[in-house]
């Protein structure tokens, strides 16, 4: 049994007749995910890593001398912090590119082109935030490291609270694509099209906000120390860049790589990209919310959470 929700005046989207099942699969399998998740693992035996074998040298030491210097690390950095916990919600974006022509070429114009869009609003909040650092300079909340009672410092509350709004923002996306709530894009994308994509970038820019990936954090003392907001914007909007460079060549491959069959499956009934979008965003936007808040909390022994991994 399935249910239709209008999407437009024009077209509905046939969805499961109980989604409400998708909403709690894809919330536990959020929660399994935020407890197995190795922040230690990812930052440091990936990030680190990666981070170090392109420079050349430790990541963490690399010295920052300049702004070519700056704009070299911001990027490698970025690439480096693409399995970061930040970037799991960009999973988010894999089902609407799913494309449904058959030739490769096709695919992979219908693959780069909501990528582009996705690059207007990522690259349009980093930008932003980086000259808003280069401006204030040292007096950010995320430059601060000054401790609370409960060992949070600024930086911590501000991760918090960023990346928790931003997983509530995926849940509710969520919610909406399976129709258990009111699609607040449906008016807006009648007239432009891809305001989902730019949201979606909007999101992936605003990880930068509440970022605090040791590599980052270095790139953001650089920025607010430097004082110029050029600076700041650039190296921010290449770090953003760097993030999700991975991500879009897992996109083009996807795109060339998915059979007919899967295809013709996919297209044969909206209602199932609108299901795996909706399972995915309910997915990384629940594990966003544990994982920075309650989790943080948990790590600063304020409460307890279970955690299988550091």
């Amino acid at each position: 049994m399935t249910r239709s929700v209008s999407r437009s005046p024009t077209a509905t989207v046939a969805l499961p007749g109980r989604p409400w099942r998708v909403v709690w699969i894809s919330a536990v399998a959020g929660f399994l995910l935020s407890v197995v998740w190795s922040a230690q693992f990812v930052d440091q035996t990936i990030g680190a890593n990666v981070a170090g074998t392109i420079l050349g040298r430790d990541a963490a030491e690399a010295p920052i001398a300049g702004i070519l210097s700056g704009v070299v690390y911001a990027f490698t950095t970025g690439l480096a912090g693409t399995f970061t916990a930040c970037n799991i919600a960009a999973l988010g974006a894999v089902a609407p590119m799913l494309g449904e022509r058959s030739s490769a070429l096709a695919r992979v114009r219908e693959t780069l082109r909501p990528l582009g869009w996705l690059c207007v609003g990522m690259l349009a909040v980093s930008g932003v935030y980086g000259a808003v650092v280069g401006f204030v300079g040292t007096a950010m909340p995320q430059f601060s490291t000054a401790s609370s009672a409960s060992g949070l410092v600024p930086r911590n509350v501000q991760s918090m609270v960023v990346f928790g709004l931003i997983g509530l923002v995926f849940v509710y996306l969520g919610l909406a694509s399976l129709g258990v709530v009111p699609d607040p894009l449906a008016s807006v994308s009648q007239r432009f099209p891809n305001a989902r994509m730019v949201l979606m970038g909007a999101l992936i820019g605003g990880f930068l906000i509440g970022r605090p990936f040791g590599l980052f954090r270095k790139l953001f003392r650089d920025a607010a120390e430097s004082h110029n907001p050029l600076y700041g914007a650039l190296a921010f909007m290449l770090q953003s860049a760097g993030n999700i460079v991975i991500m879009a060549l897992l996109f083009v491959v996807l795109a060339l790589g998915l059979g007919d069959r899967t295809r013709r499956w996919l297209a044969a009934r909206p209602g199932r990209v609108a299901l795996i979008t909706g399972a995915i965003f309910i997915t990384v936007g629940v594990f966003t919310v544990l994982y920075w808040d309650l989790r943080m909390l948990a790590f600063r022994d304020v409460i307890w959470y279970p955690v299988l991994w550091k």
